[in-house]
């Protein structure tokens, strides 16, 4: 029986269009901006100022704080701004804006490091953070933060997350087809940074390709296990993946690292087998380019500050009248209102939809039907969390764990009404977390 969790949807996944499209490398960009702020919590300095020269792989941003991570030039040429810029994420953004010199040339200070077995587990989370890798699933948790476990918690067991159920997104999935030993490499620079024996990699049954390409990586390699899951959005939810593969339900407010278990992006383990291997830092990622708005969906090599339309244009540009475009997929993806903002660590994808299959819905009142309580993997009840949003009722939001949503938009895509329930507890868990930040 393939292992799943309760709640979820089944929604279109459309992966059609470029599941089978091999990763191209995209175009050298003329110009990219590199926001300082890519990741989850603080975010970084600029060590670099108007006129610098600088070198592909040359730090650029210094983290300060312990949660955080560093940002690296991901061209070479001339930093010809520093300075708030508009980001994927809304607002702006402390970035540094680069003009290409052409010449793609090599920061000195990028070279490989020592063979795996004569690194120590503190040199291999530090090579991790001086790297500037992230969760490259979306959402952006500094990896060497996650490999830093606390003496009192006892991790057992590692899981790559290796679902991609994000509809249209298949950038995970040929990596998995392409690159099967670099993630399998990544996967064992964690497991001894860690000292953890037992890991698993997460596959849902709907790419058998993939489960055969890993399948043969790890053959013959210990204490590495493919699990095939059931094709159920979100599969790739840390918290579902957690109770599909080991059974363990991590606690209301809790962390993975509570039930003993560390979880990673596929992608992520590229990154790190790439940053060992070459010494090269976190500057590019695969991003699967598509949707029914795209003449020529693709799975490109991008560099990360290479804004948004300019990777669309390499893709053959738009298809029709685009009606939404979108970082990331459907489901858990950012709207976007302009264009010429960065691709960053965590742009999985960029979706295209045209106008004509943009729909827009008047809300109307809630018929009670409990779907969106049927759908939810966390066990929440967004229609009364809705219902606290709108009176403003915050405290009571927070008494329902508002704060335990992961936002998968699995209550809004059942609801009859049509309600944006997870819009409305979007707002509720800013608000919480704004009035608990002002209470310290």
């Amino acid at each position: 029986m393939l292992k799943t969790f309760k709640g979820g949807i089944h929604p279109p996944y459309n992966k059609d269009l470029t599941k089978n499209k091999p990763i191209e490398k995209a175009v050298l960009p003329k110009k990219v901006t590199i926001p300082m702020g890519m990741h989850i919590g603080a975010p970084c300095e600029p060590i670099v100022k108007v006129g610098d020269l600088v070198k592909k792989g040359q730090k650029i941003g210094e983290a300060k704080a312990f949660v955080s991570a560093p940002v690296h030039a991901s061209v070479s040429g001339k930093v010809v701004a520093v300075e708030p810029r508009s980001w994927p994420g809304g607002g702006l953004m402390m970035s540094v804006v680069i003009e290409s010199d052409g010449k793609d040339e090599l920061f000195e200070g990028v070279v490989p490091s020592k063979p795996i077995e004569q690194l120590t587990q503190d040199e291999i989370k530090n090579l991790i953070r001086e790297a500037g890798i992230t969760g490259l699933g979306g959402a952006g948790f500094p990896t060497q933060v996650k490999l830093s476990v606390p003496p009192e918690k006892n991790i057992d067991t590692i899981i790559v997350n290796a679902a991609e159920c994000e509809p249209y997104i298949t950038a995970d999935h040929r990596l998995l087809l392409e690159r099967p030993e670099d993630v399998i490499f990544g996967l064992e620079a964690i497991m001894k940074a860690t000292g953890v024996k037992k890991s698993f990699i997460g596959i849902e049954d709907n790419k058998p390709d993939a489960i055969d390409s890993i399948s043969k990586a790890i053959a013959g390699k210990k204490g590495i296990e493919v699990v095939v899951l059931a094709t159920k959005y979100p599969q790739g939810g840390e918290k579902q993946l957690i109770k599909a593969v080991t059974g363990r339900e991590v606690p209301s407010g809790g962390l993975p690292m509570d039930v003993g278990v560390i979880v990673n992006n596929a992608g992520t383990c590229a990154a790190i087998a790439s940053a060992l291997k070459t010494g090269m830092p976190l500057i590019e990622r695969i991003t699967t380019v598509t949707g029914s708005g795209i003449k020529e969906p693709k799975n490109l090599l991008i560099r990360i500050g290479t804004s948004l339309i300019d990777i669309i244009e390499q893709c053959g540009g738009f298809k029709g009248i685009p009606g939404k475009v979108l970082m990331g997929g459907p489901m858990m993806g950012l709207a976007q209102s302009e264009l010429d903002v960065p691709a960053i660590k965590g742009t999985s994808g960029i979706l295209v939809l045209e106008k004509s299959d943009v729909k827009l819905f008047e809300p109307s009142p809630c018929i009670r039907c409990a779907r969106c309580v049927d759908a939810c993997p966390i066990n929440l009840l967004p229609t009364n969390l809705a219902k606290f949003t709108e009176r403003g009722m915050w405290a009571e939001a927070e008494n329902y764990h508002a704060l335990d949503c992961i936002e998968c938009g699995c209550c809004s895509y059942v609801c009859p009404a049509h309600i944006p329930l997870t819009q409305h507890i979007r707002v509720a868990k800013s608000h919480i977390i704004a009035l608990k930040k002002k209470n310290k």
